[in-house]
């Protein structure tokens, strides 16, 4: 049986240095920073770059701040003013300079410190212990981005996408905002041997982990589609990475299209 175990505000911290270094070591070896970033075709390599490391130095300035109603003005003054370097040595050192901003930021707070996020009705904390697990989540996206588009994608390693797929629908997903359509559930099955819920109807959308054995009688209804693929093909496949025919889909494929195209009002 796997051992369950929730990663730590610690192992959070080591993941987005972790993520990181593989990012920064991609961009290195990347043919040209010019070069168009697949994942996000609008964008360049330099411009991934740019919105990485932009990101952890505008989290590192919220989780500093603390509570608040809104982001620090002179965070989103200098991210819409950030230039950064085009030579890829100094490029490099001014990610890493990103990042240790925003571990120091995250080490200081705690993980119980509260402060603005952009997630308001969501299952997420708005707090620092927050902005650190969805941190690991969006560096390691990008680090996929910048892998392929080097040529050299690798899989998201095992603890990043497991925790990846709770955090995306726990985040990303859950709302109060009323379902507009019929009542029904998606269901995200890993290979690695867990799986998840999201429920959405007119109180919104809500997500949990579904139980590896479910006792007689407390079996949940059947969803209306369910996706199976390891965890790190999940994670690829909801932040539309990858397409649909690289994981495996049971039901009706076309409520993906009505949960991507959803903006709840809440």
């Amino acid at each position: 049986m796997e051992h369950e175990r929730e990663l730590e505000h610690s192992d959070l911290l080591r993941l987005i240095d972790e993520r990181s270094a593989a990012f920064r070591a991609a961009v290195a070896t990347a043919p040209d920073l010019g070069a168009q970033v697949p994942g996000c075709p609008e964008w360049t390599l330099l411009d991934l770059a740019r919105h990485l490391g932009g990101g952890d130095r505008f989290w590192a300035e919220i989780v500093g701040a603390g509570p608040a109603a809104g982001p620090p003005a002179e965070a989103v003054a200098a991210r819409a003013a950030l230039v950064v370097p085009r030579e890829r040595e100094a490029l490099s050192a001014w990610l890493e300079e990103s990042t240790r901003a925003l571990l120091g930021a995250l080490r200081e707070a705690g993980p119980e410190r509260g402060c603005w996020t952009w997630w308001g009705a969501s299952q997420s904390p708005r707090t620092a212990g927050g902005v650190a697990r969805h941190r690991v989540q969006e560096t390691a996206v990008h680090t996929y981005d910048a892998q392929l588009t080097a040529a050299a994608p690798q899989p998201l390693p095992r603890d990043v996408a497991l925790d990846g797929v709770d955090e995306f629908l726990s985040t990303c997903v859950a709302t109060s905002g009323a379902w507009p359509h019929k009542p029904t559930a998606f269901d995200f099955h890993a290979a690695e041997g867990r799986s998840w819920r999201l429920t959405v109807d007119g109180d919104g959308a809500r997500a949990r982990r579904l139980p590896a054995t479910a006792a007689p009688g407390e079996e949940p209804e059947a969803a209306g589609v369910s996706v199976h693929g390891t965890a790190g093909e999940l994670i690829l496949f909801v932040y539309d990475r990858i397409p649909a025919g690289s994981v495996r889909i049971d039901g009706d494929a076309g409520l993906f299209d009505l949960l991507r195209d959803w903006e709840p009002e809440e």
